[in-house]
């Protein structure tokens, strides 16, 4: 099996199953976040493609691979070009902790991992569950808003919402959907949680904070605008573990000590803490 992946978490879950040794092509930010294929590039084993909006039929076929694996983000009319130029794709489309679980168990099953996947599927369950547990008895849920994109304002996926609820949070609005800073500063959240697909941990807090009618927000005044690494939150995979931590650790310092690093807004200046 020859795979061509066109998103990190596809590179991320074959990591987790063992299986980098399937891959011919990868995109530059599976490399960000899959350190080791690095060393299969530098060794010629691993050509470095475009991702899921830009690829073409023509940097694929002449990689021969048996199976293009894609995730959202991606741009259907890329797709059906390498479809249509024979090219033998599979197309994931997560939005719940339980499709990430089933686009796992699909992926072990192409990699002939299957009892792998098993396991790595039990182990993020246990680790959202165990979350679960940890904090039904804690007496407050804060009430967060998480944006996923600035221009437009736009709520997190679902896979966030049901992270945000583990971790002992309210997560306000519709999951996906385009919000206003007029809608959000109306519901006035406790949190603040902005991790916005592409920019890594550089999301300008200052910026969102001098959005109209925002300076008096519950979450600005407190200090609790947080920036959540794009990869820890919108990166369909096993490693949302990390972000789930990430989260409990913004709403419930005073009980999480130690558990993931989030930028926040102290104030009127930006600084980096660990939580």
């Amino acid at each position: 099996m020859r795979i061509a992946s066109l998103q990190p978490s596809i590179s991320i879950i074959l990591d987790c199953l063992g299986r980098l040794d399937l891959l011919v092509a990868c995109t530059r930010y599976c490399l960000d976040q899959v350190p080791a294929l690095r060393d299969r590039v530098s060794a010629g084993k691993l050509a470095v493609i475009h991702d899921s909006w830009s690829t073409t039929s023509a940097e694929l076929l002449a990689l021969r691979p048996d199976l293009v694996l894609a995730s959202v983000p991606y741009r259907n009319e890329s797709l059906a070009a390498i479809l249509k130029a024979g090219c033998p794709v599979l197309a994931l489309a997560p939005h719940s902790l339980a499709d990430i679980e089933q686009d796992i168990r699909l992926i072990a099953a192409v990699a002939g991992a299957p009892a792998q996947g098993e396991q790595l599927i039990t182990d993020l369950r246990d680790a959202v569950n165990q979350m679960r547990r940890y904090t039904a008895d804690l007496p407050r849920r804060p009430r967060v808003y998480c944006e996923e994109w600035g221009k437009p304002l736009i709520h997190s996926q679902l896979w966030v919402r049901e992270l945000v609820e583990a971790a002992g949070g309210q997560f306000l609005g519709e999951p996906g959907t385009v919000t206003t800073p007029e809608a959000v500063a109306a519901a006035d959240p406790d949190v603040i949680l902005a991790a916005w697909c592409g920019a890594g941990d550089r999301v300008p807090l200052e910026k969102l904070a001098a959005r109209p009618g925002w300076q008096d927000l519950r979450a600005v005044r407190e200090g609790r605008l947080y920036c959540i690494p794009d990869e820890l939150l919108n990166t369909p995979a096993p490693t949302l573990v990390d972000g789930l931590r990430a989260i409990a650790a913004a709403l419930h310092p005073e009980v999480f000590g130690t558990s993931g690093t989030v930028r926040a807004l102290n104030r009127n200046r930006s600084v980096t803490v660990r939580v």
